[in-house]
Order: C-alpha cells, then structure tokens, then sequence
C-alpha cells in the first residue's frame, strides 16, 4: 500500500520559504547590531572591536550541529576601517571543510591575506556576493557556486548592505552548503507529484528530485528567468513548455515543477 502523501508546489515553495527566513531573520538581527555599532564609533572604529563583536554573535550560530550555517561574519568596504584597509571579520564553523586538515572540525576564524601588493591577495569587491548588494542596496544570495575563498564547496553565499547613515560599509552574511540544503529539502521535493526542482532566479540548479540535474547546471525553459510584476503575490504561473514555477517567499529563488510526468 502506497502511504505516501503528495503536496502541491506550493506547499514545498513555502517550506523553501521558511527554511531561508530562518537565516534571513538572522542575519538582518547580526547587520542591526553592527549598524548600531559603527554609527557609535564611527570616528574611532578599529578592527579589533568589529572583529569582538561579530565573532561574538556568529560563533554560537556555527557550532548548532543542526543548523544550515556553515560560515558568517562581516566584510568591511575598503578603507572604512582605518587600521585595517582590507578587513574580513569571517569566521568558518566546526562542518566548514575549508582550510589545512589541522584546522578543521573546529569553529575558527578565516584567515586572508589583507596586503592587496601581495601574492594570492584576492580582491572581494570583484565578487558577486559583494558586488550585487553594494549595487542594489538589497539581500542578495550569489550561487549556486563553488566558494574557492571560503568553502571549496558548491555554496549559498547570503549577504545584505551595511549602512552608516546613507552610506554603505560593508556586507554581513553566511554561508551555506549546498548539499546540507539538499538533505533538508529532498523530502519535501520529493512529496511533490512531478519531478521539481528548485533553482535561483538565473534558473541555475540548486537542488532537484530529478537526479539528472546536476546543481549548478541551467534549466533551459523558456521564461523561467523572465522579470515578473511585483504585485503578482508570488501566484503559480505556467510556462509554455509544460511546467508551473512558484517563487519561494522572500528568497526569490524558483521552484519548478512538471505538469505531466513523461
């Protein structure tokens, strides 16, 4: 006897939803403390105490054995920080596999090279997680992408501006494996009545029931990727080839599913 229970993409487009809000409610808490910070200690911010209160407040988060987060911290615009040009305040958790076979299993700071004169500096501000929400002043999430900075894993990088006053300083975000979002999601996917796949709005894999879609390769439909009106309450909408889409909340990332199996 089949108990299985189908649920329609709506129902996992909500549990996409949730699962991100998560972290979306927790980084917007980490960029609130950081903003009140700074705009105290504008005239004689160091390094140093950036660094005591960030790690203060994302260590905790990276060693829940059960969360998501696997990296977390704040990037400083260049200069802001006057003692320290070129500032990382990141710290990688205990299930970070980055870094020497000495360093891991262990929640600790990221080490870079700060010095932009120097061999294998790598400049953030060329990076999508940094670039998009200095350009839009908004969240943003950059991937599916393997992090060769801070994971060396297909990773979820989610980062949203820092402001002192109008002005932005910095990011604050976490990352996330993808793969640890495939353990939490495939269940629900796989309630679904058809194959769904759940992809960012460039229509780059994430996570998929169809074991054919590798993450990181592109849904090719045509418009998927097109921009929708912003009062279309995230409604279910039909593409021409066969298949539903639903925007998953605040995350702006798309689950798709197929009308009709083949």
């Amino acid at each position: 006897m089949n108990n299985v229970v189908h649920t329609s993409i709506a129902e996992s487009a909500l549990a996409v939803s949730a699962l991100f809000d998560r972290t979306f409610a927790q980084i917007d808490l980490w960029n609130q403390l950081i903003e009140d910070f700074i705009s105290r200690r504008a005239d004689g911010l160091r390094h140093e105490d950036i660094d005591a209160l960030v790690g203060a407040q994302v260590t905790p988060l990276l060693g829940d054995p059960t969360g998501l987060v696997i990296g977390a911290g704040f990037v400083a615009r260049p200069h802001f920080i006057p003692d320290a040009p070129w500032h990382l305040a990141w710290w990688l958790g205990d299930r970070n596999t980055f870094g020497t076979p000495s360093e891991l299993g262990a929640t600790r700071r990221l080490q870079v090279l700060a010095d932009p004169s120097a061999d294998g500096f790598r400049d953030y501000t060329t990076l999508e997680w940094w670039r998009t929400p200095l350009l839009t002043g908004a969240r943003h999430i950059t991937g599916p992408f393997v992090d060769y900075l801070c994971t060396d894993e297909y990773t979820l990088t989610i980062t949203t501006p820092v402001r002192l006053g109008s002005e932005i300083v910095g990011v604050v975000g976490a990352d996330m494996y993808v793969r640890d979002l495939e353990r939490n999601l495939l269940p629900q996917l796989h309630t679904a009545r058809s194959t769904t796949t759940l992809v960012n709005p460039d229509g780059r894999v994430l996570v998929s029931t169809d074991a054919r879609l590798a993450t990181g390769s592109l849904l090719r439909l045509r418009g998927l990727t097109e921009p929708q009106p912003s009062d279309r309450n995230h409604a279910p909408r039909v593409l021409d080839e066969g298949y539903e889409v639903v925007e998953c909340g605040l995350s702006g990332l798309l689950l798709v599913s197929a009308l009709t199996e083949p």
